[in-house]
Formats: C-alpha cells, sequence, structure tokens
C-alpha cells in the first residue's frame, strides 16, 4: 500500500495469501497394467490465490455493513513506515516447507516418521508409497534485514509443528511471573495441512488428463496465515508540539505465545509482543490536524482458537486483558509509558485490523521526571509518570 504526500491512498498491492489449491498428479503408463511396485513419482502443484486485506478482514460491523479498515487507518504509510516495518499487508512467499506423513493402510494414524522438502516456486515432485499421506505445507520465512524470529519446533513430536518466539530483553509488566519480558513479534506465517490422502493402485478418486497424459488427484487445501496483523494508531488531538516524538517501542499484551502449523490453533500461553512504533505530525484526520503514533504488528492471535475458523464476534472466547503501550517523549525531554485498555477492539478485530485509541492532549500533563519504560507494574505501583487509559 502506498500512500502520497498527504497519506492518501494511492494504490492497494495484493497483501494478503489466504488460498492455495494443491493437485496430486501421476504419471500412468496405460499399457501394460500401472505397477509401480511400492509406489510412484507424484507431483504436487501449488498455485497460489491472493486476496487483498480488505478481503480477508472481512468482518460484518453491523447487518448489512462490513468493516472498511481503510476509512479509520489516518496514519498511513509511506516509503520510510516501508523501511522500518515493511509491507503493510501480507507478501507473497516464493519458497514453502513440505512435510509428508506415510500412514501405511491406516488413515489418520499417528506420524512415525516424516519425509522433509523445500519447495522453491509452485510445485514439487516426489515418491510417494501406496496407502494413506498426511501432507502439511508451511511457507519460508524471508525478513527484511535476514533476521527470523520465528522459530519452529519438529521434534517434540511428529504429529505437529509448533511455531514460536522468544523473549526480547524489553521488561513486560504482564504476564509475569512466568514471563517478565516482552517477546519478540513473529514473521507472517501461512500453512495448509490435509489429512488422509488416499494415493491407491487401482487410481481411485483420480482424474485422466490427457494434455499431460497424466491421472490427477485433487486435494481441496487452503493456505491461510495463521499470523495477524494489526495496525495500531494513538492519535492525538490538540497536541501544539507537547509531545515531540516516541521511543519506537510499542507493546500489545494478552496475546498466545505459540500456534500449531498442522490446525492453526494458538497456544495457551500469555505473552506481551514488542514491536516498532513510528511518531508523525500533521496528519489529516477528517479535515483536522492530529499527531499520531502508530506501528504495524502480528500476532498469534488470542489464546486457544484459529481465528480463521470464526466468522462472528459471538464465537471469541477470549478471557484475557489487552493493553497497548506506547512511550511517547515530551517537549520538556522527559518520557512516559502510556498504557491503554483494548480488550474489546482486540476482541473485536480477532484475525486483525486496526486499533485505534484517541487522546485529547488538553487533558494531560507534562511530567516533571521521565518513568515508566524501565519498571514492572506487576511488583509495584505505575509510576506518577505513566498515564494509564480505560477506553
Amino acid at each position: 500500500m502506498r500512500y502520497n504526500s498527504h497519506n492518501n491512498l494511492q494504490t492497494v498491492t495484493r497483501a494478503a495469501i489466504v488460498g492455495a489449491f494443491l493437485s496430486l498428479l501421476v504419471c500412468c503408463i496405460r499399457e501394460p497394467e500401472l505397477h509401480l511396485f511400492d509406489g510412484g513419482e507424484i507431483d504436487i502443484d501449488l498455485p497460489l490465490v491472493e486476496l487483498e486485506l480488505d478481503a480477508y478482514w472481512d468482518y460484518e460491523v453491523s447487518y448489512g455493513v462490513h468493516y472498511d479498515w481503510r476509512a479509520e487507518w489516518y496514519y498511513g504509510w509511506d516509503a520510510v513506515d516501508y523501511e522500518i516495518f515493511g509491507e503493510i499487508g501480507y507478501t507473497m512467499p516464493t519458497t514453502f516447507h513440505l512435510r509428508r506423513y506415510f500412514t501405511g493402510s491406516v488413515p489418520l494414524a499417528n506420524h512415525t516418521s516424516v519425509v522433509a522438502n523445500t519447495v522453491t516456486g509452485n510445485s514439487f515432485n516426489g515418491h510417494y508409497s501406496w496407502g494413506f499421506w498426511d501432507i502439511l505445507v508451511w511457507n519460508d520465512v524471508n525478513t527484511i534485514d535476514g533476521v527470523q524470529s520465528l522459530n519452529f519446533d519438529e521434534q517434540t513430536s511428529l504429529d505437529y509443528v509448533l511455531a514460536y518466539t522468544n523473549q526480547t530483553m524489553v521488561a513486560s509488566r504482564y504476564e509475569a511471573p512466568k514471563y517478565t519480558r516482552a517477546f519478540y513479534e513473529p514473521e507472517g506465517l501461512f500453512s495448509a495441512y490435509a489429512q488422509g490422502v488416499e494415493i491407491n493402485r487401482d487410481l481411485r478418486g483420480f482424474e485422466y488428463d490427457s494434455i499431460r497424459d497424466m491421472y490427477i488427484k485433487r486435494l481441496d487445501m487452503v493456505l491461510e496465515p495463521i499470523t495477524y496483523i494489526y495496525l495500531t494508531q494513538v492519535i492525538l488531538h490538540h497536541n501544539r508540539g507537547k509531545i515531540i516524538g516516541v521511543d519506537g517501542s510499542g507493546m500489545l499484551s494478552g496475546v498466545a505465545r505459540s500456534t500449531v502449523v498442522n490446525t492453526g490453533v494458538a497456544g495457551e500461553d500469555l505473552i506481551t509482543v514488542h514491536y516498532n512504533t513510528r511518531f508523525k505530525k500533521d496528519c489529516d484526520m477528517d479535515g483536522e490536524p492530529v499527531d499520531i503514533a502508530g506501528g504495524r504488528l502480528l500476532t498469534f492471535g488470542m489464546c486457544n482458537m484459529n481465528a480463521n475458523r470464526i466468522k462472528h464476534i459471538e464465537d471469541v472466547k477470549d478471557e484475557a486483558s489487552h493493553y497497548l503501550d506506547v512511550t511517547m517523549q515530551f517537549n520538556n525531554g522527559m518520557d512516559s509509558t502510556f498504557v491503554f485498555d483494548v480488550t474489546d477492539q482486540v476482541r473485536r478485530r480477532w484475525k486483525g485490523g486496526v486499533i485505534t485509541v484517541e487522546l485529547d492532549m488538553d487533558t494531560v500533563g507534562v511530567p516533571s521526571r521521565s518513568g515508566g519504560s524501565a519498571f514492572d507494574a506487576v511488583v509495584k505501583d505505575f509510576e506518577e509518570e505513566t498515564h494509564e487509559f480505560g477506553l
């Protein structure tokens, strides 16, 4: 997404990858009868379907009225934002990790072995024994600086792959004493999983492609995002130079530490995610000039849920509180951490969206000393210069 110097929307890039259609293609000699001993060579095609953020964030605000995130996103997205945060939405992966689990003659059985492959492009050719297979696909991570926060645990169990991130050095006021520091945000992660795929000798369930002289077995698999984008903006009305910047640090609490790549169900451990923020002056908010502290972060979403399977707010089973922390710098050289309760907004945007808080700076005093960014509010009271707002 690109904006001009006035932060107006110019173009929307194809921002989210939310679908895939996988085909199994098996080469076949019709005479003599097909006998490939214990299996055959099979191609997997991975043509991707692209959707934009406004299609993926398909919330219904009210009956017949759908969510328009661009109408409430005043922070914008310029070249500096792209350099700091990357694309505002999801980016197209070109390399994938493929895991194949052979379960013999028993479908949906526990995994006892795995065949691991890395696929560049949209097709893969490999050997498949006759019987049943489970197939897992997720994207390779590619970052601007070459540093990856996502970790993958494939050793604990062959029946699932766990994706997670680790703690930063930034202290967190939430989820203590189990976690006293915030966690790195994950990168964009997409996965698809098919179970009980039968590769049989008599080609039941296959169809013949006369052009390629192949029998094809089609699988309906959906490549979905299992990390969720939130766009945060703290809008300052009547600032008049009182706050002049941010320290570049933001945090969102009450989200999951991990997710199961196979199912997309987030883990049960609550953590706080640390991310970068930026300060912009004189942004246009429906004709009013405002200053905005904005940023973009990814999370694994709310605990114990696959957000892609939720269609209505009534189905969100979230008991955590969600707080947004942003450290502001005042014109006298002091800084303070502003804390906002954004629980309702996170729940309403269960698979990502815009989180907005607004401050009338005429009601906020200038602190006399710095505080808030280096203390743990779990074990002692908030400092005087830390502002906590309930919205």
